[in-house]
C-alpha cells in the first residue's frame, strides 16, 4: 500500500484519465507505489461520481479534468454551454460530493485569471496573491475558472491549485507550453509565472498528504519570457532554431480571445516547501538538461 497519511494508507482517485495532466499524475503514484484509481463518471453527473467512490474508496480525490478547448482555448468562446457544464457545474458537483464523503480534493485549476495591473506591473516583481481577486475577464474560459474557484471559498474540503502555462520534460507534447511556442509562427515576448510539472506535480501529492486546502498559487518562482525560453530551446536543443516576434496588438488578430499575462506571489507555497526552484533554475534542471542535445558554449 502507499504512504499513510494520519495513519491511514493513501489511495487516490483521479479525475482526467484522458489529459495530460492526470495521466502524469497516474504515472507518478505508480512509480511511488501509492494506490489509485481513475474515475470513470461525468463529472456533473453526482451518480456516477457517488459511484466511483464507492467503488475506489478512496483518501483523496483529483480533479485533473476539464475543458480547455482544443486547440486552444478559443475553442471555449463558441462551445460556451459545454464549458460551464465541464468547468463549473462538473468541478462543483466533485466538490459538493468529495465534502459530503469527508474527502479533500486536490483541485488542478488555473492562474490565467489575472492580468497585469497598476497594483502589479510588469517587470516589478509585484505578483498576485492567492487572496487576490481575479481581474482578467478577456476569455470566456477564464471566466469560468474565476467564477469556480469563488464558489470553491466555500468549501473547506478543497485544495486549489493555480496552474499556469504548464511545461514538462516531454517536449513531444503539444499541450506543452515550450512545444507550443517552439510551433508557433510568431509569438509575443511577455515574462510569465509559469508550472514545471515534473516538479510541481509531486509537491500536489505532497500537498495531499499534509491534507493542505485553500487557495494555492502552484507555479515556481519568479517570471520567464517567451523569448528567454526559446534562447534556451536553442542553446540546449536546437542551435538552428529561429523565432519571430509580435505585439499584443498584432496577436490578436490572429486569436479569438485575449490570453493572459501575469506575475503570481509564491510567498505562500514556497514556506511550505523551501525547496521549490525558481521558474528559471527548474526549467534547466527538469525540463533542458534531461533533453540537452547541444554542447553549451
Amino acid at each position: 500500500m502507499g504512504a499513510a497519511t494520519n495513519g491511514s494508507p493513501l489511495k487516490f482517485l483521479i479525475y482526467g484519465r484522458t489529459g495530460w495532466i492526470g495521466g502524469l499524475l497516474g504515472g507518478l503514484c505508480a512509480e511511488r507505489g501509492i494506490p489509485f484509481a481513475y474515475g470513470a463518471g461525468r463529472l456533473e453527473n453526482r451518480a456516477q461520481l457517488e459511484a466511483d467512490i464507492d467503488a475506489a474508496a478512496p483518501t483523496h480525490v483529483f480533479n485533473a479534468a476539464g475543458v480547455t478547448g482544443r486547440p486552444n482555448v478559443d475553442w471555449c468562446e463558441t462551445h460556451r454551454a459545454e464549458t460551464v457544464r465541464a468547468n463549473v457545474v462538473g468541478t462543483l458537483t466533485l466538490a459538493d460530493v468529495c465534502r459530503g464523503r469527508g474527502l479533500l480534493l486536490i483541485n488542478y485549476a488555473t492562474g490565467c485569471i489575472f492580468e497585469y495591473d497598476a497594483a502589479h506591473p510588469l517587470g516589478t516583481g509585484i505578483g498576485f496573491k492567492e487572496e487576490d481577486t481575479p481581474n482578467f475577464v478577456g476569455s470566456f474560459y477564464s471566466k469560468t475558472k474565476a467564477m469556480v474557484e469563488e464558489l470553491l471559498k466555500n468549501y473547506e474540503n478543497v485544495c486549489t491549485l493555480r496552474v499556469r502555462m504548464p511545461i514538462s520534460s516531454d517536449l513531444s507534447n503539444p499541450r506543452n507550453f515550450i512545444t507550443k511556442i517552439t510551433r508557433y509562427e510568431k509569438v509575443v515576448n511577455i515574462p510569465n509565472s509559469m508550472t514545471i510539472l515534473d516538479e510541481l506535480l509531486p509537491i500536489s501529492i505532497e500537498m495531499a498528504k499534509r491534507n493542505l486546502t485553500g487557495i494555492w498559487n502552484f507555479t515556481n518562482p519568479g517570471v520567464v519570457s517567451h523569448n528567454e525560453i526559446l534562447e534556451m530551446y536553442r542553446e540546449y536543443i536546437d542551435p538552428s532554431f529561429t523565432w519571430k516576434n509580435f505585439n499584443l496588438e498584432e496577436q490578436a488578430k490572429v486569436i479569438v480571445a485575449p490570453r493572459s499575462n501575469n506575475e503570481l506571489d509564491q510567498t505562500k507555497l514556497k514556506n511550505e516547501f523551501p525547496e521549490l526552484l525558481s521558474i528559471k533554475e527548474s526549467l534547466i534542471k527538469y525540463v533542458f538538461e534531461p533533453n540537452r542535445k547541444t554542447s553549451k558554449a
